[in-house]
């Protein structure tokens, strides 16, 4: 359980940093709310920072850590599953 929240601590600060990094980068982003790159694609969707504390969606970025670790060069976040599944899964998320 430690370990999983230390990763948890590491995987935000990195996407924090990410954000400040990058946010000029991305002025389409409303405040409050950040951009996940899905599937082979890459399709972009923009979602609450709210959605960081959901355990579905921490569970996703446990797979994204382990997929392509806690640095991208292009300093985006990408997660490891189809855009028909992340729109899933945001959406019961929204409704809880």
């Amino acid at each position: 359980m430690g370990f999983r929240l230390a990763g948890v601590i590491r995987m935000k600060e990195t996407l924090q940093r990410s954000f400040r990094k990058h946010h000029s980068l991305a002025p389409d982003v409303p405040k409050g709310h950040f951009a996940v790159y899905v599937g082979d694609m890459e399709k972009r969707f923009v979602v609450p920072l709210s959605y960081l504390q959901h355990p579905l969606f921490q569970s996703l970025l446990h797979k994204a850590a382990e997929e392509y670790g806690f640095e991208h060069p292009r300093g985006m976040l990408r997660v490891p599953c189809n855009e028909d599944a992340f729109a899933s899964l945001t959406s019961r998320m929204s409704s809880s």
